[in-house]
């Protein structure tokens, strides 16, 4: 059987991929989206700078982020690049990614609930909430808030609808409350403001990590306040708390200074 267009990624897509081999000409990955498609990630789309020593920049078995350059079908050849890829770009690509495989997993477990294969649960219910609500995660967000009308909104029957909203109801986090502060951040150093760019994205990826979600705003340079969301105050907490100390041990190598103020 051959393999429709949307088997393949698009020109100008971002997609995770796993690094398999690396040898003097760049790295081979495959493509984790792609039913482990392989591409090409070329030493000159590594890194804007020049690349010394490969093993620095990838490595064997890491995931990564990469911009797709060139596709071909007919050869089956798949052209990427690192250095294209920003460092936001990488935090919204892995977040939205971990989001699919996690709703992917639940969709998998409703299916053995009630007795269906898991081409029949995509096909009923996983194509469903993908064409109502954009994503399927975002659908079985909405059941973990609404319950199973909200399933039963997109098209799914009350039995699948009342499964599947029992399956999602203690795995998706809800984010209900939100504590803030303020952080300055200075920096000396040639590469400052991009150090403190990173440093911030990392705080936010930090936050992704222990479900919850952290939203930082210039108040004017050098401070910004800092908001993060979570399902309760115990998981807030201990996630600022988490991101204050990695920050302030990670700042004491810069020539700079780093301060935090609950409000």
């Amino acid at each position: 059987m051959s393999e429709s267009p949307s088997d393949w990624p698009e020109v100008g897509d971002l997609i995770v991929a796993t690094v398999v081999r690396v040898v003097g000409h760049g790295a081979y990955v495959t493509l984790d989206e792609y039913d482990n498609k392989e591409g090409l990630l070329h030493i000159s789309e590594i890194s804007s700078s020049w690349v010394r020593n490969i093993r620095n920049h990838v490595r064997e078995r890491q995931k990564v982020v990469l911009n797709v350059r060139r596709v071909d079908p007919s050869r089956s050849q798949i052209d990427l690049s690192l250095r294209r890829v920003t460092q936001d770009d990488k935090r919204k690509k892995l977040e939205e990614w971990k989001k699919n495989r996690k709703a992917e997993g639940l969709l998998r477990s409703a299916a053995v609930s009630l007795k269906m294969s898991e081409e029949d649960i995509f096909k009923k219910a996983g194509l469903k909430l993908v064409e109502h609500y954009g994503s399927l995660y975002t659908g079985l967000e909405a059941a973990a808030k609404n319950g199973a009308e909200a399933l039963h909104e997109a098209g799914l029957t009350k039995k699948i609808s009342k499964t599947l909203a029992e399956v999602v109801k203690d795995k998706i986090v809800i984010k209900g409350v939100s504590i803030d502060g303020v952080i300055e951040i200075t920096s000396m150093e040639s590469n400052g403001v991009e150090a403190i760019k990173n440093t911030l994205l990392a705080a936010k990826e930090m936050a992704s990590e222990n479900d919850a979600e952290a939203v930082l705003t210039s108040l004017g340079a050098p401070k910004y306040r800092i908001e993060v969301l979570a399902e309760d105050y115990k998981t807030a907490e201990a996630t600022m708390e988490k991101i204050v100390e990695a920050t302030t041990k990670t700042w004491a190598d810069h020539d700079g200074s780093f301060t935090y103020t609950r409000e």
